[in-house]
């Protein structure tokens, strides 16, 4: 357990910067506690690092870092960006209880988010038989999610450059509303898979699928938040309806278009 402890003592020590503005917990802080996670995985377990974990393992790095860095720069760029973030909501001084509980939640979140890959390695290391097979799946699930939330989000970028008042319905955006996290779904999704060929002790069933669940919950809770913008920006507009009503909201093929009278998904 002790490498668990390491983990979450790093978790714990990254995401504080929340403590600056607590958005930052679920934002900055999000993308900046993945990459060191991932990062510190490698140097745990450097003596049994495999090509596939380690590769995954560089996958959330780079997601992370990206992640931080983009919305860091997004945040002093973005004039409504910034209208959003530091809304009145947003910006009246939580609890000290709240923060803190915040704080722990989100810490425990990544820990459980990264755990699959961990697990695999610490089990390897102490001679259980692990299946490489699903480490590879898992690496090429992640990276195609990651992959698909770099084009969405260029996509999104070069529609609002064209016309900063529209919706965004090119791209990626002509098979789902929310492409971006779709492939953070993807993703995690990918790093969840490598857990079925780790040999995974009860407790680490467990930890796993709450990580996974958890970030799924987090990315239809977002998803929510944006619907509900979109339809007070974009609501009156007959073109924007017409393309709620065909295209799914977060994920392609299935006829899931919304979310927003599902008030248990408020975040």
């Amino acid at each position: 357990m002790t490498y668990l402890l390491i983990l979450l003592a790093l978790s714990f020590a990254v995401s504080a910067v929340g403590w600056i503005y607590f958005i930052y917990f679920f934002s900055i802080g999000y993308g900046l506690s993945i990459s060191a996670l991932s990062l510190a995985t490698v140097l745990l377990f450097a003596d049994v690092i495999t090509l596939p974990t380690a590769l995954l393992c560089g996958v959330l790095f780079i997601y992370g870092l990206r992640l931080a860095l983009y919305l860091f720069v997004r945040e002093r760029k973005s004039a409504s960006y910034k209208k959003i973030l530091y809304q009145p909501d947003n910006t009246q001084r939580k609890p000290l209880f709240v923060m803190f509980m915040i704080w722990t939640s989100c810490a425990l979140l990544y820990i459980g988010q990264i755990s699959p890959v961990t697990f695999y390695l610490y089990n390897y290391a102490h001679g259980t038989m692990v299946n490489p097979l699903w480490a590879w799946i898992g690496m090429g699930v992640a990276a195609l999610g990651v992959l698909i939330e770099i084009i969405a989000d260029a996509q999104k970028s070069a529609a609002k450059r064209v016309n900063a008042s529209r919706f965004v319905d090119t791209g990626l955006y002509r098979l789902v509303r929310c492409p971006n996290y779709f492939g953070e779904i993807l993703m995690w999704t990918g790093s969840f898979v490598v857990s079925v060929g780790a040999c995974c002790s009860f407790g680490q069933w467990v930890i796993a699928p709450l990580g996974y669940a958890g970030i799924v919950y987090v990315m239809f809770s977002g998803a929510r938040r944006l619907e509900l913008r979109q339809m007070e920006t974009y609501g009156d507009n007959p073109e924007f309806q017409a393309y709620i009503k065909h295209r799914p909201l977060i994920l392609p093929f299935i006829p899931i278009y919304s979310v927003a009278k599902h008030t248990w998904l408020k975040g």
